[in-house]
């Protein structure tokens, strides 16, 4: 594992960030992804001269990491962020990426994870994930439709479709790792229907029993089939209970495995999230960030069929 550990590290320091001599580069991390966090700084260390600082666990995706940290991050060349709950969408990262880092954030990365998702072909996911994003761009309606239920309609119209492609070479380019996604903020007042989510849902991971949310403009009206969702998004506003992305898995040596950050990559799949999209081009300020994955779906986009039971047919 060790072995595999290191390799997947060199891939992303040198093919997906392709980090330079000089360069100033933090990793940032909390106890759960401390093995993950010194491979990457065991290999940072040949290359330049890197700091790695340590955070508590923080408690919900998208909550902020101290501010002394996000000051770090701000006046960083390049971001390495494997901790247990995502950074993604929190200000600190927002705010790193718009003053011209670049980096990646590895929420709830493992060491299997990274050893097999990490060594692979990564201009293959791109070019891929890069058409996926061109068709959101230019697509108004979307339709979803699972065997086990799904039937929800989005309106992405005017919005932009944002690539996953593990390839941050580029001043302020942001990537998950690992990468293989196609993404949208969809109009936050337009969704409707109801989606069954059955791979897994943030926080609480792999689904033994399917999660079905209704959604009515834009909104979540009711969750049930499972009591601790049910109880999460009572206790939060109508902010973080909008749908506020759509996004396509198109990593091909992903699987649902539980963890979040690999089951929204699977090539084929599809995940909503609820909460804040201020990242990529939403308007919606929540205080947390939950996906939730879909197996199996079939998508229409403006009535072309692109997917078919978790297929790509384009």
């Amino acid at each position: 594992m060790k072995r595999k550990l290191e390799r997947a590290a060199r891939t992303i320091i040198k093919d997906c960030l392709g980090i330079r001599k000089n360069e100033k580069v933090v990793v940032v991390f909390d106890k759960p992804c401390q093995s993950i966090a010194y491979s990457l700084w065991s290999q940072l260390i040949k290359i330049t001269d890197p700091i790695i600082i340590e955070i508590l666990p923080r408690t919900i995706h998208g909550e902020e990491p101290p501010q002394l940290v996000a000051a770090v991050l701000k006046n960083a060349d390049v971001f390495i962020l494997p901790t247990s709950y995502s950074l993604t969408h929190t200000r600190a990262r927002i705010n790193a990426t718009n003053a011209g880092a670049r980096g990646a954030t590895m929420p709830g990365i493992t060491e299997e994870i990274m050893a097999r998702t990490l060594n692979a072909d990564y201009k293959r996911i791109a070019s891929l994930t890069l058409k996926t994003a061109k068709m959101l761009t230019r697509t108004k309606k979307v339709l979803i439709k699972t065997e086990a239920g799904t039937s929800l309609e989005l309106d992405i119209s005017g919005r932009k479709g944002y690539p996953d492609t593990g390839l941050i070479k580029k001043k302020r380019e942001f990537s998950n790792l690992p990468a293989g996604e196609a993404y949208v903020a969809p109009l936050e007042k337009r969704s409707k229907g109801t989606v069954v989510i059955d791979g897994s849902f943030a926080p609480i991971g792999f689904l033994r029993k399917n999660v079905i949310v209704e959604i009515k403009d834009g909104e979540i009206i009711r969750v049930h089939g499972n009591p601790q969702m049910e109880k999460l998004f009572a206790k939060y506003g109508n902010k973080e209970r909008t749908l506020c992305e759509f996004g396509i898995g198109t990593n091909y040596k992903a699987k649902i495995t539980g963890n979040v950050l690999e089951d929204e990559k699977v090539m084929g799949s599809i995940h909503v999230a609820f909460g804040n999209n201020l990242g990529f081009g939403g308007r919606n300020n929540a205080k947390i960030h939950l996906d939730g994955i879909v197996k199996r779906p079939s998508v229409w986009l403006d009535k072309k069929l692109i997917i078919k039971s978790g297929k790509f047919v384009i």
